[in-house]
């Protein structure tokens, strides 16, 4: 009896195209494009604040309103002068504001408001401004400050004295 080896053959082509289907990779799923992003919004500028750099004191004052004879003790008959310099946090910006400048003096260990002074300021990068006490009486020997402030907060106080 003769045996045809087809059966074989085509059990042996039948086991390897399984085998082939069965090792075959998965394909893996195409990565979904990414979500369309909106850019997060731009933040809003800070607003330009407007600061007290210096405060000098002094018995005369220049065109630029920048003290050119410093002093701490004074007179009774001068001018004392204080002058504020002020800055803004962006130099190209215009800041309106309010500098006062109140003057005190201790008249036997209490506080005398000897003068006060508000102005009106546009602040823009570097500036410079000054304020004055003087009586035409003269001023009363003894201990002095003075506190500038800004928009009504208190920035610095220097103290001086007439003798």
């Amino acid at each position: 009896m003769k045996q045809t080896r087809l059966p074989l053959v085509l059990s042996a082509a039948l086991i390897a195209s399984v085998a082939v289907v069965g090792c075959k990779k998965k394909e893996e799923a195409p990565p979904a494009p990414p979500a369309a992003t909106t850019p997060a919004p731009t933040p809003a500028p800070a607003a330009a604040t407007a600061s007290v750099a210096s405060v000098d004191l002094g018995s005369a004052v220049g065109a630029d309103f920048k003290v050119t004879a410093p002093a701490t003790t004074f007179k009774p008959k001068d001018t004392v002068y204080a002058s504020v310099g002020t800055a803004t946090s962006d130099p190209a910006a215009t800041v309106p504001g309010k500098l006062t400048a109140t003057w005190h003096y201790d008249k036997a260990g209490t506080q005398v408001k000897a003068g006060e002074e508000t102005k009106e300021v546009s602040f823009s990068g570097p500036g410079t401004t000054d304020f004055f006490l003087k009586q035409a009486s003269g001023l009363p020997v003894g201990k002095y400050k003075v506190e500038i402030s800004l928009d009504g907060a208190v920035v610095q106080t220097k103290e001086f004295e007439v003798k």
